[in-house]
């Protein structure tokens, strides 16, 4: 039976799709990349914002084309769409033969076996529950890094967000569960962890009574063969002494941090129901600048929320040329049904919340291209990455580079490197947000 697997949205979904992808695997399913060939379909959806969503049915739509042309026997529905809009799925898109939520992925192989049998399914698991298996994850990122989830779901309750309606609440991955499948991990070949969640920095204060985070990580840098790991995610309020220590201390953790901060103006972040004001913001970032000197913090925002004026985006201008942050992405507000955001006064009009996006990224361009110019003459390690065609030239990561969402480093040398090979660098100058540099003789 050929399957071909679609996964869509963030890196927490995407370590659902790897598992999935290895219980596929061990009940010997052939993957295909050609969806004229598939015999079974699965895609594994995102629903967080109202783009993800329009890409996420699109996707469902296309494929279900192929049960009338091509030889599709099974298509399976599996993730945050799946378990938000169940119901309509099946009753609007009767091409589908199963339905999967958020917490019943390790069902893929049953859901399958039943929609081969011509019964349509909806496997829906509480939203409490964590899945279980001890199958190996299929990694599907290149094989030198990998993500690795601590936990699932969030308590936050941010008034723009439906993550805990459809993913549930906090929850974390048992330790000992976690270090197995890191283990697992680098025995395949994987260097560098990026650890991901809701919200990594509550890791373990629902199992152990206290955040555990910091313990979390001096076991894994245990591990040998893993080089690097990574912190995404990281909520600015939970920041605690221990886990700076940690950082401080394990030179195997990247001193990078994914600090998310949405706004910086008190009104606004309260309205977004989150935890912090702007002063708070202030100095959990010097703190960590003062402790971690070589620190690259990156963050989040989103511009146009209800009831944003002028001056409050003006506000936040301010601030991020102040923090000057060094990595920076920037979102404009998506009103999601069944959020409280979307009922409030003040809605803001799309055109100006594009107009404010755009301002703030020309500013952080300008912040990040003078960092990256004032890199020049640094040495630095970098993970390989790849190699630019026809020419001696390699694509690489420093440790203040997140794959997939920050800056990449050109390495000029006639020697030969292999994916995943560390290689020490000298900055000889910047490409806007990337750098380029020269092998260390």
């Amino acid at each position: 039976m050929k399957t071909l697997f679609i996964s869509l949205g963030c890196d927490k979904n995407l370590t659902d799709s790897e598992v999935m992808l290895g219980l596929l695997a061990s009940e010997g399913y052939e993957m295909t990349n050609d969806e004229t060939k598939a015999d079974i379909i699965v895609i594994n959806t995102c629903c967080f914002i109202h783009d993800a969503k329009e890409e996420s049915i699109q996707n469902i739509l296309d494929m279900a084309e192929y049960k009338k042309t091509g030889k599709l026997k099974a298509l399976v529905v599996t993730g945050c769409l799946a378990e938000r809009y169940r119901q309509e799925i099946l009753d609007e898109i009767p091409e589908v033969d199963a339905v999967l939520g958020t917490t019943a992925y390790d069902k893929i192989i049953e859901a399958i076996q039943s929609a081969l049998e011509g019964k349509a399914t909806v496997t829906m698991e509480s939203l409490k529950a964590l899945p279980m298996t001890d199958i190996k994850r299929q990694i599907t990122t290149g094989g030198h890094f990998a993500y690795l989830k601590i936990a699932e779901g969030c308590d936050k309750h941010c008034t723009y967000c439906i993550i805990p309606k459809i993913r549930g609440g906090f929850r974390s991955v048992p330790m000992e569960r976690l270090l197995k499948e890191a283990k697992e991990l680098a025995d395949q070949g994987v260097k560098e962890l990026i650890l991901v969640a809701q919200e990594t920095t509550l890791y373990g204060k629902d199992l152990y009574g206290k955040k555990s985070l910091h313990r979390l990580l001096k076991e894994l840098c245990k591990i040998s063969g893993i080089y690097w790991i990574r912190l995404m995610y990281c909520y600015p309020e939970e920041i605690y002494d221990e886990l700076i220590q940690v950082m401080k201390e394990e030179p195997k953790i990247c001193h990078y941090l994914d600090l998310p901060i949405q706004h910086a103006s008190d009104d606004i972040l309260k309205r977004m129901g989150r935890r912090t004001s702007k002063q708070e913001l202030t100095d959990i970032i010097a703190k960590l600048r003062k402790e971690i000197p070589d620190i690259c913090i990156r963050t989040t925002l989103i511009t146009g929320f209800p009831g944003e004026t002028q001056q409050q985006h003006e506000e936040l201008y301010r601030f991020v040329n102040e923090m000057e942050f060094d990595r920076l992405g920037v979102f404009t507000y998506s009103p999601e049904e069944d959020t409280p955001a979307v009922k409030m006064p003040g809605q803001v009009e799309e055109e100006v919340k594009e107009d404010r996006q755009a301002e703030l990224m020309e500013l952080q361009q300008e912040i990040a291209f003078e960092a990256a110019e004032n890199m020049a003459g640094r040495e630095v390690l970098v993970m390989i990455e790849g190699k630019v065609a026809d020419e001696a030239v390699y694509v690489g990561r420093t440790y203040r580079d997140a794959p997939n969402v920050d800056g990449l480093i050109f390495v000029e040398t006639g020697e030969e490197l292999i994916s995943g090979d560390f290689a020490k660098v000298k900055i000889t100058g910047a490409l806007e947000y990337d750098l380029i540099g020269g092998l260390v003789e």
